[in-house]
């Protein structure tokens, strides 16, 4: 059986991890989570598809491209989570199963945080756990495809 296929999605500003506001987001780098998720990819048998833009029609045809390639997708919208239907619209349209993660807790933050176009059509979120959130996130996305 071969590996399913996940869509793993940064949005803007995750390039600066590391130095960006570190009481925030933390010291862990983009490269650091990246790699952490690498590992547990093989652990669960998942192949991987990295992508970081800051560029919201990059994430949306990057999401658009992963439809007859990937089963899901692992997102952090980042800003774009409060700001873009074009993102939801684009994850609702490929169907495929998708969890939204963040670092922080986004909830706990400005109010403006706490609404997400991307949750309606997500399986689930995760944040506030900082670069565990992605590790918890892919985690459950393998266990809903069954991995």
């Amino acid at each position: 059986m071969s590996a399913a296929k996940i869509l793993v999605l940064h949005g803007p500003n995750l390039n600066l991890l590391g130095v960006r506001e570190p009481g925030v987001y933390g010291t862990t780098t983009l490269e650091g989570i990246n790699q952490a998720l690498r590992e547990l990819a093989v652990e669960l048998s998942l192949e991987l598809d990295i992508v970081q833009s800051n560029s919201e029609g990059a994430l949306v045809d990057a999401i658009q491209g992963a439809m007859g390639t990937c089963q899901g997708i692992l997102i952090n919208p980042a800003a774009y989570t409060h700001t873009s239907v074009a993102i939801r619209d684009a994850i609702a349209a490929t169907a495929l199963p998708a969890v939204e993660v963040h670092l922080s807790n986004v909830h706990a933050r400005e109010p403006f945080r706490s609404h997400s176009f991307i949750a309606p059509v997500a399986v689930g979120q995760i944040c506030g756990f900082g670069p565990d959130s992605y590790l918890l996130g892919l985690r459950a996305l393998a266990k809903r495809l069954g991995k």
